[in-house]
């Protein structure tokens, strides 16, 4: 069922006759009239003792929104807010069954209920409704951006009508603290839409904190400072024989303790690679787990690292494994991909020197690892660590990653594609699975005397 969302004060929903600050122009043009709201003070977000209705700035989860929301979908009465309002009753809002609701009648719901709507949101519901030939807005569609829920249908209405929305709001913002100019510049530098990127810097919240890549990175860093107080060694630490011996390290010679195929991540070559790998984690990790999310982040990662060291049992079978390599490429593989397929969008600052800047390091990283596992410079017991982790983390990056990155507005189990990379990447581990069992036997592998 469509609701018809006519034009009038994007804050508040009022047309102009009832809300007298917002000045007859804004029916021609409603997106200058709200920016000239703003500027001017509409009475929507002024407080109670000015004259305005004291909305707080957001609509989110709170019971009012709630019970708002279960008016439009059931016939249960909504109270007023004072005394001598009638009760409003859903059938009331489309009394001739037409399957559109007019602005006068949604407005004056809102305006006598005073229920508070965030500004953000309401430049989307503008958009979904000037994205729509008829100007029109579907009904689920006003529940999903209410309850701020992910749809495919959804995104396309917002990119549809993006358009028409104002360029560079959260640039113009004034007044932020330290905290909320952070936010911005993670908007920025994450989120190629100006769309996007007003949507997340107004429903921003800091709880949870991205404490995912921050407990990874304070992990790696405390297990390096023992093995490196206790080994006497800060560089090249894969060279001394008591350090292969740890439980954490992937070895061909321990694939039957699982546990490796993911706890070598917190081990390091030395002093350079955990270095690099800490400083990618918090400058690209941090950023896209508060954007993503913690359990989006966190699954990417920790796919890139699983993937990494199943790779290395299969196409390096008597090479050992540490660092984190393979999650850290899958993050930054996948923001690369990402930037560059959103080129024109993307607004952070020399995109094009950073994008070189990373690609030599990367790259860079790569070829010392190739180096330490054929050219070794010091001698050694056994195998170095091998660098196929690298690359199995990329790819899952460029797949996987980018996929995620790019479905921000949109939930991923909506998506055959997402569907499809699982079980592509359920069918490598269980092939990996199967060959760890079965061809090191089978092919007579020489593998290394486990330490």
């Amino acid at each position: 069922m469509g609701w018809r969302l006519l034009r009038g004060c994007k804050c508040c929903l009022q047309p102009a006759p009832l809300i007298p600050p917002c000045t007859p122009h804004l029916t021609l043009n409603p997106l200058r009239a709200a920016k000239a709201t703003r500027e001017r003070g509409c009475g929507c977000f002024l407080p109670r003792e000015q004259g305005g209705t004291g909305c707080p700035p957001a609509w989110g989860h709170d019971p009012m929104s709630q019970h708002f929301l279960s008016c439009l979908s059931h016939e249960d009465e909504l109270q007023p807010r004072h005394a001598g309002d009638a009760p409003c009753r859903a059938p009331q809002l489309d009394p001739e069954n037409t399957g559109f609701i007019g602005v006068e009648t949604f407005a004056s719901l809102v305006h006598s209920h005073e229920l508070p709507l965030d500004p953000a949101k309401l430049d989307m519901l503008v958009a979904l409704a000037q994205g729509n030939d008829e100007g029109q807005v579907c009904y689920q569609e006003l529940v999903d951006l209410i309850s701020s829920k992910r749809s495919s249908s959804f995104k396309r209405a917002i990119a549809n009508g993006q358009r028409a929305l104002p360029r560079d709001v959260l640039l113009d913002e004034t007044g932020l603290g330290i905290y909320k100019r952070f936010v911005r510049y993670v908007a920025y530098e994450i989120l190629p839409c100006e769309m996007d990127r007003r949507w997340y810097f107004y429903q921003h919240r800091t709880c949870p904190p991205p404490v995912f890549m921050a407990a990874v990175t304070l992990t790696q860093i405390i297990v390096f400072l023992c093995y490196g107080a206790r080994l006497n060694k800060w560089v090249l630490q894969t060279y001394h024989p008591e350090y292969m011996k740890s439980p954490l390290v992937y070895h061909p010679g321990h694939r039957a303790r699982a546990w490796r195929f993911l706890t070598y991540m917190f081990m390091h070559v030395g002093l350079e690679q955990l270095g690099f790998n800490a400083l990618l984690q918090l400058m690209i990790g941090v950023p896209l787990e508060m954007v993503h999310g913690i359990l989006r982040i966190s699954f990417l990662y920790l796919a890139g690292v699983l993937a990494g060291s199943l790779t290395v049992s299969i196409t390096d079978m008597r090479a050992p494994l540490v660092g984190g390599s393979g999650g850290v490429y899958a993050l930054c593989s996948a923001h690369l991909a990402n930037v560059v397929m959103n080129w024109a969008g993307m607004r952070c600052p020399y995109k094009l020197l950073r994008m070189v800047l990373a690609l030599v390091c990367m790259s860079s990283e790569v070829g010392r690892a190739v180096w330490l596992r054929f050219s070794p410079p010091l001698p050694a017991s056994g195998p170095q660590p091998s660098f196929m982790a690298h690359l199995a983390g990329a790819i899952v990056g460029i797949s996987m990653g980018l996929t995620i990155l790019r479905s921000y507005e949109e939930s991923l189990q909506d998506q055959c594609g997402w569907w499809v990379l699982l079980l592509s990447y359920g069918t490598f581990l269980l092939f990996a699975v199967f060959w760890n069992i079965f061809a090191y036997d089978l092919l007579g592998a020489q593998i290394p005397p486990p330490p």
